[in-house]
């Protein structure tokens, strides 16, 4: 293949697609490559993309932006993409606008590993939670101590990169290099694959899937199902969510209205009783779910209101009503509903023009 850049505009491509591969074994991919310019200047920028399976084109693995030496280069490609699955490369010469000569030959497929770029082994795909750091590992051929000067990273099909986190020995043959993807969000799903970069070549490993699921959130708040002076009865009503299940874990949060927070409480049934409550207080209960993995608790659902009766010997008015107390004793109810005048034998109450019930609870 060889591009002649004289006449063309920066950016334009032309692009060489090898026939696919499906390969048994560990094997090593060699080919040359040359550029020159009368000028001096660069006139291209030779790319080289490895299509798994019928993936998208990606981007490169591999590039050189030096294109000016009129020399022959050899480059080694060690691809580990083994049968069933293929792979495809692609050479792409992109123009800078400059006249000169880009050309590559001798691609040549070898049954043996590369002698100096190191091949991977296989990839274990990733599942985390939303806003979690997902590690991959990828086991490599030789030594950290041989391949000081190399350049590890980890590689989306969509674009997002990950620098190495860290390496070490598994034997005195491998070692293992870890990626953390951090923060990850529903866009970073997708297929990731490790690359090392040796001063002769590049070494490429296959795809490994990572899924990012979301932590469920209730969509509908709980219901009431029954009220008490110390107490509210709920049902969870959480069988509809936004997010990913399989839901694992149930917890009630419940704050009064002022948005002092209560307590979390675990819950294994669909139905709960949260006890131990002040008379005559409104508060917000919301649930909480939990999907597998770190991270997997997701955000409090839609909060319900509920306020708890007055204490035990209180009588309810119907309507409107107000809670007489004098001395810590509890003396009755305002009935908004009738203004006929009564007396009721209490200080400072005598002819009221409201109706009052008595509670008849003192302080012990």
């Amino acid at each position: 293949m060889m591009v002649n850049t004289s006449g063309r505009s920066a950016g334009q491509k032309a692009q060489l697609f090898v026939p696919q591969l499906k390969e048994n074994d560990t094997h090593c991919i060699i080919f040359q490559y040359y550029g020159a310019s009368r000028e001096g200047s660069v006139p291209g920028q030779l790319n080289i993309y490895v299509k798994e399976n019928n993936s998208p084109l990606g981007i490169p693995v591999w590039n050189a932006t030096e294109l000016d030496s009129h020399k022959w280069h050899q480059v080694e490609l060690a691809v580990s993409t083994f049968w069933p699955n293929f792979y495809q490369l692609v050479f792409e010469v992109v123009t800078t606008g400059q006249r000169g000569l880009v050309a590559i030959k001798d691609i040549t497929l070898q049954g043996h590993q590369c002698m100096s770029t190191p091949h991977f082994m296989h990839i274990k795909g990733v599942e985390v939670n939303a806003r979690q750091s997902a590690t991959f590992s990828c086991t490599i051929n030789g030594q950290p101590k041989d391949h000081a000067s190399y350049k590890l990273w980890l590689q989306g099909i969509g674009g997002r990169m990950a620098p190495l986190k860290e390496t070490k020995p598994v034997n005195s043959r491998r070692y293992m290099a870890a990626f953390d993807v951090e923060n990850t969000t529903k866009g970073d799903s997708g297929r990731y694959r490790c690359i090392v970069q040796s001063d002769r070549g590049v070494g490429v490993s296959s795809y490994a899937e990572l899924i990012v699921k979301q932590p469920p959130v209730p969509i509908a708040p709980p219901q009431l199902i029954a009220v008490g002076a110390t107490y509210l009865w709920i049902q969870l009503n959480a069988n509809s969510i936004n997010g990913d299940g399989p839901i694992i874990e149930r917890e009630v949060e419940y704050r009064t209205v002022t948005g002092s927070l209560i307590d979390n409480q675990p819950v294994d049934k669909p139905t709960h009783k949260i006890g131990h409550l002040d008379p005559d207080t409104e508060y917000e209960i919301s649930v909480l779910l939990t999907r597998p993995n770190e991270g997997g608790t997701g955000a409090p659902g839609p909060p319900l209101r509920a306020r708890t009766k007055c204490a035990d010997g209180a009588a309810e008015a119907k309507g409107a009503r107000v809670c007489i107390k004098r001395a810590g004793a509890c003396f009755g109810v305002m009935h908004a509903k009738t203004r006929q005048p009564r007396s009721l034998g209490i200080p400072g109450y005598i002819q009221a023009p409201f109706e009052f019930l008595l509670c008849h609870k003192r302080d012990a």
